[in-house]
């Protein structure tokens, strides 16, 4: 049996929601994907980008603990992040993603 999302550090029962629903159903995949993939899909899904989120994320996958990101590693993981956050941005909304923000449901 896969281990589940929360089985990495840093990660809970909300984040399995959000890994399920962007398609990441267990830790393995989530390893495999890596951190800015894993989160640009997510993004891609409809999540909100929140910073702590991601480099949560990055701690959590190299196994420390969320807020032991700290100074130069701090800066670089928020460039990172606003390059994937831009990226995601910056990708055509589909008619029906349109037709949901216009209903304020996204």
């Amino acid at each position: 049996m896969p281990e589940p999302v929360s089985a990495i550090r840093n990660l809970g029962p909300a984040s399995e929601k959000l890994y399920a629903n962007a398609g990441i159903p267990d830790a393995e995949t989530l390893r495999g994907l890596g951190a800015d993939k894993a989160y640009a899909q997510l993004l891609e899904n409809g999540t909100r980008p929140h910073f702590i989120g991601y480099y949560a994320l990055v701690m959590g996958l190299q196994g420390r603990p969320w807020n032991d990101c700290q100074g130069v590693e701090k800066d670089a993981l928020r460039k990172q992040f606003d390059t994937i956050k831009s990226r995601a941005a910056s990708r055509p909304q589909s008619d029906i993603e349109k037709h949901l923000d216009k209903l304020g449901v996204r």
